[in-house]
């Protein structure tokens, strides 16, 4: 009987043992895993941002669609200026400009160009594709469309919103957006419970219970909220 009560209590320290560490370790494995993901979410979220102020710059308005989005992007041209040299703080004191020194190298006059010191001066305009203008070699035209969808996700896309009746004091409408990526959407999988009290405690603070750029509220420049 001695031996059966050794045994047990044995087993219960082991078990009780094996719950405090658990109970330990499963919140900082957690928020070691919420700490990865979150930078691989916040990098996308930047990108789509970047994304859909190009859209915005040339077609005068944000977008909901990200497939349009994307497609935007895979198909789209932006003007790029090629620069070559620069000007000396002397020709800036003598009223030269950046317009005034593309006039003259454009006009061809080679006297004037060397009566002002332009001879290595060059602003080319060029229009380039899109996608690589804006990402340079981070994206392809396969892998972009991976753009819409939120990582580590099976392809749930971005939650997005736009409020284009925002009237600022000096009465100008001014279109907002706001995109979004729950934590329940990328985080349940590692630990539900966990993820469960990091949204609670989100809500307690009155904070959105994820990663967000932009606001639909008021004009915040486009920032993410872990910025």
């Amino acid at each position: 009987m001695k031996t059966t009560i050794k045994i047990l209590l044995l087993a219960a320290i082991v078990a009780l043992s094996y719950f405090v560490i658990m109970s330990v370790m499963t919140p900082i494995k957690f928020e070691t895993e919420r700490a990865k993901r979150e930078k691989v979410v916040i990098e996308r979220l930047m990108d789509l941002r970047t994304a859909e102020i190009e859209f915005r710059d040339q077609m005068g308005r944000y977008t909901t669609a990200l497939d349009t989005l994307v497609d935007f992007i895979k198909t789209g041209k932006k003007k790029m200026v090629l620069k070559e040299g620069t000007l000396s703080d002397a020709q800036l004191e003598a009223g030269l400009t950046e317009a005034k020194a593309v006039r003259i190298v454009r006009s061809g006059n080679q006297k004037e160009i060397a009566a002002n010191g332009l001879q290595n001066f060059r602003r080319d305009t060029t229009m380039t594709d899109l996608l690589g203008a804006l990402y340079n070699d981070k994206y392809t035209n396969e892998s972009i469309s991976n753009l819409m969808y939120i990582p580590f996700t099976e392809n749930e896309s971005f939650e997005v919103e736009l409020n284009n009746n925002y009237l600022s004091a000096n009465n100008i409408w001014i279109p907002l957006i706001e995109i979004r990526a729950p934590y329940k959407s990328f985080l349940s999988d590692v630990n539900r419970q966990e993820t469960l009290n990091l949204i609670d405690y989100q809500r307690k603070l009155e904070k959105y219970e994820g990663l967000k750029v932009g606001s639909v509220i008021e004009p915040n420049n486009f920032a993410g909220n872990w910025e």
